[in-house]
């Protein structure tokens, strides 16, 4: 996050603080102090979440145009990642913005994107689909990784124009 949303958080907790502390406000009106706080903190953590420029760690749109890569190979000191930066493609047409996303690195994706980021400096332009990866039946949110996704990507089909 930003200096200024870490800052605005730290005086809206430290007003929260005194009216609880040193205000004679009924127990109803503290509660509702309380209640208010935590519903914007929720609020503005997700309009921080989406802030343009930032890569996002949610998953990738079901079907994307791949505009640019980033491989962050793991290391000792870091687990990896990949970022790609996509244009999603809804009712055939793509977004007019593109977002960075952030991905678990794996070696099959590794090579994937690589091949795909050799074609576009080729000049062929490259779609992208994702689809949630099949797993176990049940909660999915209590299984770590039960987030993860399939991608595939492939030439973007050439526009057919119509005759004259």
């Amino acid at each position: 996050m930003t200096l200024a949303v870490v800052l605005s958080f730290s005086v809206l907790l430290l007003l929260c603080a005194l009216a609880l502390l040193q205000s004679r406000w009924p127990a109803w009106l503290k509660a509702l102090l309380v209640t208010g706080v935590a519903v914007f903190y929720f609020f503005a953590d997700e309009a921080v979440h989406q802030l343009s420029g930032w890569p996002t760690p949610d998953a990738l749109p079901e079907r994307f145009a791949l505009l640019a890569a980033v491989i962050e190979e793991p290391s000792n000191k870091s687990a990896g990642a990949l970022y790609v930066w996509v244009n999603a493609i809804e009712n055939g047409k793509p977004s007019a913005q593109p977002r960075a996303y952030k991905l678990p690195y794996t070696k099959d994706l590794h090579s994937l994107l690589n091949e795909g980021m050799k074609k576009a400096r080729q000049g062929v332009s490259q779609m992208g689909t994702a689809t949630p990866k099949a797993g176990k039946r049940g909660f999915a949110w209590l299984r770590p990784g039960s987030d993860e996704q399939e991608v595939k990507i492939r030439d973007m089909p050439v526009p057919q124009l119509p005759e004259k």
